[in-house]
Formats: structure tokens, sequence, C-alpha cells
């Protein structure tokens, strides 16, 4: 994939041709932006820098699923259809939790009695919904940012999940804790949404063949600075992702033999899937860790005619990282301060598409840093928007570009302080990386 600078005003790319890939392919530079600073942080995933998706989820407890398996499909606007696997259970929790989280649920009640129900496990709908409507009454201030009442059609609220911890699985049910980045706000008005960080955990049954919600509680989660090469955009920047703008990532839990995404749809949704999982895949911390890994990704995610120069480039990127964060192939510097890299989805725009091309802008919260007791190097949290170019070969699509483009920054969280470096040791490894697309 190329990695290049783009201007706002750039026209986009037509419906049926693919971007040319330029010399530099997924470069983690561009432009200006370092890939480290001066007193050697890593890649702030987000400020101009060009990768770092998220990483694939852990290895399941059964057999990895085939390619018929996990075919996730919405109801009521539920995502629903998950592998009875650990990374189904994670998938599950991710989009239970976005739903959730999202500005139709949280502003239209029948739209989320409805959601409710199609999430809840039997027997618990009742309370479920009781506890919807307190959260989506408490979410109201938050949502209409200075004016006087919440517009639906310009509340802003969108919730990525950086990192997926399975606390307890078997075939009969799950717990999954989330930390969550959201940002919540108005397009409106004058006040720029607010980031905010949660912890999420989720409870699931199986049931009915599929992953069910039976509890779920959130607290104040790991408070990450945000990059300080990044200030907040103006309210009217947010408009592009107010819900008929943009739509939420849907994750899936599906992998196949190799581990990673099985072939997405040849649809818009399959393009957008895949957009959402190379990204977060870039974000893995074996990206930079485990060269074996890193190349097995990169030729199930990128176009054969890209993949010589993208294994090139990223090589290069994670030698430079490494060496510049004295980390090992385990992870770990010499003091036993652990690298953190995380990258999540928080929106995703269809650009065009073609039976042959497609163009997905996404909006992308990541996380780059070290946990450790150098407070220099605490994870930071970046926003960037990037323009994932693919086409569709060899029964699937694979990704051919990445293009950055102005980052999309909310206010950061109120009366909140950053947590310690070494906070975020439990968020890192990984066992924690959330289920892709």
């Amino acid at each position: 994939m190329t990695w290049r600078s783009r201007r706002k005003n750039d026209s986009s790319p037509k419906a049926g041709g693919a971007r040319k890939p330029s010399a530099k392919l997924w470069g983690i530079a561009v432009g200006g932006a370092a890939v480290v600073t001066a007193a050697g942080v890593i890649v702030s995933l987000a400020t101009g820098n060009p990768t770092a998706p998220a990483p694939a989820s852990s290895a399941p407890a059964h057999s990895a699923p085939q390619a018929s398996e996990g075919a996730v499909r919405a109801v009521d606007g539920v995502p629903v259809g998950y592998p009875h696997t650990q990374a189904g259970a994670k998938a599950a929790a991710a989009n239970y939790t976005t739903v959730s989280g999202s500005a139709e649920f949280l502003t239209n009640k029948e739209l989320r009695h409805r959601a409710v129900s199609v999430m809840a496990a039997q027997g618990t709908a009742a309370t479920a919904t009781e506890k919807a409507d307190h959260a989506a009454a408490g979410a109201v201030s938050a949502l209409r940012g200075d004016d006087s009442k919440v517009s639906a059609k310009q509340a802003i609220a969108r919730t990525g999940v950086l990192s997926a911890h399975v606390l307890g699985f078997d075939a009969h049910g799950a717990m999954v804790r989330l930390w969550t980045t959201t940002v919540r706000g108005s397009a409106a008005g004058h006040a720029t949404p607010k980031a905010g960080f949660q912890s999420v955990t989720v409870t699931l049954t199986w049931e009915s063949n599929d992953w069910k919600l039976k509890e779920s509680s959130s607290s104040t989660g790991l408070v990450s600075p945000i990059d300080a090469r990044q200030a907040s955009n103006v309210t009217s920047d947010f408009a592009g992702y107010v819900p008929a703008a943009a739509e939420d990532p849907v994750l899936s839990g599906a992998a196949g033999q190799d581990g990673f995404p099985t072939p997405y749809g040849h649809n818009e949704q399959g393009a957008r899937a895949a957009a959402v999982s190379a990204t977060m895949l870039y974000g893995d911390p074996r990206f930079f860790t485990d060269e074996d890994w890193r190349h097995r990704m990169l030729k199930a995610t990128a176009a054969p005619s890209v993949l010589r120069s993208v294994i090139s480039d990223t090589d290069s990127t994670a030698r430079l990282v490494m060496q510049n964060r004295g980390v090992g192939a385990d992870g770990k510097t010499a003091d036993g301060s652990e690298l953190i890299t995380r990258t999540a989805a928080l929106a995703t725009r269809a650009i065009s598409h073609s039976d042959q091309a497609a163009s997905v802008e996404l909006w992308t919260a990541s996380v780059g840093g070290v946990a450790g007791k150098d407070e220099t190097q605490r994870p930071q949290i970046a926003f960037l928007r990037m323009t994932v170019d693919l086409v569709w070969e060899d029964g699937t699509w694979k990704t051919t570009a990445v293009t950055p483009s102005e980052p999309l920054v909310p206010s950061p969280p109120a009366m909140q302080e950053a947590d310690s470096a070494d906070s975020f040791a439990d968020v890192g490894g990984a066992s924690n990386a959330p289920a892709t697309a």
C-alpha cells in the first residue's frame, strides 16, 4: 500500500480504478511527520503517520473457522452471526458496545428498543432496555454540545475498541473486557466533540447458535493523552461523521486457517471490512516485533502488485521503531517495559466502489508508546483520517494504497488526567488484540 500526503481538497478516485502505487509503499512517515520523535517515542500512530492498524484477534479456543462461519449480518442495525470462538466473542462484545454507544441508539427510542431485543440474551431484554434508556438519558448533555437540545441528525457518537481481553471463555459463555475510546458531541454549535475512555466488561452467552448479550457494565478506562502535535478541530469539521454520513465499523471475528480474516464479500460492505481489518492489523504490536507474522499479514491483506515494496518498506519501519524504542523480539525493552500499539476504526465512509476497485475513508484512533516507568514514552492517542484503496483480486479485497489526510481531533477528556505509563501494560500484547472485521 502506498502512503502519501493528501491535501484536503484533492479529488477522490473514481470508481473502477485504483490509485497507481508510488515508489514508497505503506511507509509510516508521511510528509513532515516523523515516525519517531527526538525523544525516541514510537509511532504516533496517527499524526500524519499512515499506518498502525490494530491487532489481529487472539487464537480461538476451537479450530479456526472456515470462511462460511462468522458471516455477520445486520438485524435491526445490530450485527449478528458470530463464530463460536474467542475471536467471535470479542467481535460480539465490540459490536454490541459500539451499537450501544452510537448516535442512533442514544437518540432514537424505538430503534434502541429493537436493537436491545436483538442483542439481549433470553430473559434479559426488559432489564437491558431499562438500562439502555437510562444510559441514553445520561448522554443527552454530551450529544447536544453547547446547543439547547440534542439534534439527532447532528449528533456525533463514535466508539473505537482499542483492546479486548478475554476474562473467561467456554462453550457456553464468555466475559470480555474492552478498552474503548469514544467521541461524543454535536456537529452543530461551537463546542468541539470530546474524547473519552471507558473500560467495558461484557458478559455473553452462547444461545441460538450465536453470542448474545447477558450483561454489560462500564467505568472510566485508562486515559491516554492526545498527541501534543494534534490540535482539536472546529465543530463543523465533524459534519462528515454524523449518523447519515458514515457508518460504524463491524467486526466479524472470522478468520481462516492462517489466522487472518477470511475472504470478504464482493460488495461495498466487504470493501469497508477489508479496509478496517488492514488498518487494525497494522496497529498490532506484532507488526513491529515479529517479522514472520508481519510478512504473513501483508500477504493476506496487500495486493500482489505492491507486496514486494510493502514488505521492504514495513521491514525498514519496524526495525527503525524497535531500534529507537530499544524493543526486542518479545516486544519489551531491557527493563521489561512493553511496546503498546493499537488502532481502532471510529467510522467508515465509502468514497467509491465498483466490481473491481474501491476507496474507503476511515476515521481512526491510534495509541502508541511504551508501558513502563519512563513517563516520556507514555502511550499517546492520535486521531487520523485515511483513505484505503482496494482492488478485487484472488477472490477478496486487497489493499493497494493508504493515503492519510488531515487529522480529525476531538477535545481532550474533560477533567481527567492521563494515567501513568506503566498502567498501560494491562492492554498490551497480542492476546489483548480486538477481533478484526
